[in-house]
């Protein structure tokens, strides 16, 4: 990553410390690989926070708090983030639209208009030099977190994404991008002192909730959804010659629920589904069946079986 980007005016940097809160006021640059500290300080603070573990310890449910919290927002960025609103793999209402925004928004990876764009921007490019989190281009730190760093990739690429841009609910979740997060804070606080006054003996507090619950569980959710940018297209298998270096890994598939079978998802990625078959397992997809079966959304986008088996890697039958 650039260490030593270009010092920034006093109003940028005004900017930048506006963009924490609202993040059309961030500072533009043209130096796409120049990083505003200011403006991801939000980012590391997040990081050290962590350690804070030390002095609020540890408790069975602030652990499974945790676990759930990392399985839930990451099905809520692969299943609606992801697929629903980058690729369009299902349809919905716009009522369940905007609970899927909202739901996605507790990942603290920005709101669904901006994660879409970057996303579908990286398919256009992917594994070119204008792929913004290429690791076979950028290296390997920059593609698992320096790119959203960059000032280039703060703003939402709009032009990529105008359909849902017409709904001002997803552009407020975009705009004000750190409110659901700090609601989410707020809440795993307050639950924490209520259960520490009325069940002590689950033996938690606020800020033991709070640190758990969210920093420790949003750090890991960070960089296991990262890998899918640096590690996906370096390690692992191909079944199909797509235009890029795609890979599928089924460690990574367990970590992210089912996005490490990234060779097929970028071989066909309009599929709700990405495990192509029965024993590549694919969590999300099991998810979105269940939301499917309960009518709250419908038209799933299965693979098309002469898509399944077209543009196979010489020698690979499965």
């Amino acid at each position: 990553m650039e260490m030593t980007p270009p010092p920034l005016s006093k109003a940028k940097r005004w900017a930048s410390l506006l963009g924490w809160f609202d993040s059309e006021r961030a500072a533009a640059s043209t130096d796409a690989r120049g990083i505003d500290w200011l403006r991801v300080l939000p980012f590391i603070v997040l990081h050290l926070t962590c350690l804070a573990v030390i002095w609020v310890g540890v408790s069975t449910t602030a652990v499974v708090t945790a676990v759930v919290l990392y399985v839930l927002r990451m099905f809520a960025i692969t299943g609606f983030y992801h697929r629903y609103f980058s690729h369009c793999a299902f349809r919905t209402s716009r009522a369940a639209q905007f609970v899927f925004a909202l739901i996605g928004a507790t990942g603290v990876q920005r709101g669904a208009l901006w994660w879409a764009s970057q996303h579908r921007h990286h398919h256009l490019h992917s594994d070119r030099h204008e792929d913004a989190h290429s690791a076979h281009q950028h290296g390997f730190l920059w593609s698992h977190m320096g790119w959203f760093m960059a000032r280039e990739n703060f703003a939402t690429r709009r032009e990529l994404i105008e359909p849902l841009y017409h709904y001002p609910e997803l552009r407020f979740l975009d705009r004000y991008d750190a409110l659901v997060p700090f609601l989410l804070g707020v809440v795993l606080f307050a639950a924490g002192e209520t259960l520490a006054a009325h069940a002590p003996q689950l033996n938690t507090n606020g800020p033991q909730l709070l640190v758990w619950g969210f920093f420790i569980s949003t750090v890991a959710l960070y960089h296991a959804t990262f890998t899918i940018n640096s590690l996906a297209h370096r390690y692992g298998r191909r079944r199909y010659a797509t235009r890029d270096d795609s890979r599928n890994n089924p460690w990574l598939a367990l970590l992210t629920l089912g996005e490490g079978w990234h060779n097929n998802h970028h071989h066909y990625p309009g599929a709700a589904r990405q495990g192509f078959y029965w024993w590549e397992i694919d969590l999300t997809y099991y998810g979105l069946k269940v939301l499917a079966a309960l009518g709250i959304i419908w038209d799933l986008k299965e693979v098309p079986h002469a898509m399944r088996e077209a543009r196979r890697v010489r020698g690979r039958s499965a």
